[in-house]
């Protein structure tokens, strides 16, 4: 298996590069900043140069030539509203055209859950996000991909155990990093878990069992 990564060098991305090439997988890990290229290496992906904002569709298409799925996990990461839309948004666009045009129909992206912030009174730019990353969820599911959206609760950087709660809705909680990557990791082995939206929070449930139920129910 051959995995295109977009956000490999982020906190989710470079736990799954690790975990896929742990068991042999063959990842590329796109990067837009060279001071990146260290970070994906050392989980054993191959950096790739490429930018979402100034690359083409045909560019991206070109990078993503090849491989078997595509994970988008990349953000803009609180840098302003503008590059948002152009990272969270616009750039979703791009790639998912990307991996059509390449032949690359599975497709797993990292959105966000429903509920996050809601409690803390969110602020104009968080508001703007949660439309974007929304918005970047409609036009994937309107694509032929072989798509699979991923809406991770609170974000944690502890140790994760393989366990989690995931299904089309759960209630909204923590989640670790690594039990993120874990889940994700399934579903690039688990075909069989296709257009489908999953919240995911930490929980007892075996990532493999978690999988395995998702892909009966889809």
């Amino acid at each position: 298996m051959k995995i295109f990564q977009i956000g490999a060098a982020g906190g989710v991305g470079r736990r799954l590069a690790k975990r896929l090439t742990d068991n042999g997988v063959e990842v590329s890990g796109m990067v837009r900043k060279p001071t990146q290229s260290g970070v994906v290496a050392e989980t054993g992906a191959t950096p790739v140069q490429g930018d979402l904002i100034t690359d083409t569709v045909a560019d991206l298409s070109a990078l993503m030539a090849g491989h078997d799925a595509i994970v988008f996990s990349a953000g803009a990461h609180g840098t302003g509203m503008d590059q948002t839309t152009l990272i969270d948004g616009k750039g979703l666009e791009k790639a998912a055209d990307a991996a059509r045009a390449a032949g690359v129909a599975r497709f797993v992206l990292v959105s966000v859950f429903p509920d996050a912030g809601r409690a803390s009174g969110a602020s104009e730019g968080f508001e703007h996000y949660m439309r974007v990353k929304k918005a970047a969820d409609v036009y994937l599911c309107r694509t032929d991909l072989d798509w699979v959206i991923v809406r991770p609760g609170r974000l944690l950087d502890e140790p994760g155990d393989d366990h989690v709660t995931a299904g089309p809705a759960v209630e909204y909680g923590e989640v670790r990093r690594d039990n993120v990557a874990a889940f994700i990791a399934g579903v690039l082995t688990n075909l069989r878990v296709s257009r489908a939206i999953v919240e995911l929070a930490d929980g007892p449930t075996a990532v493999d069992e978690a999988v395995a139920t998702l892909a009966i129910k889809t």
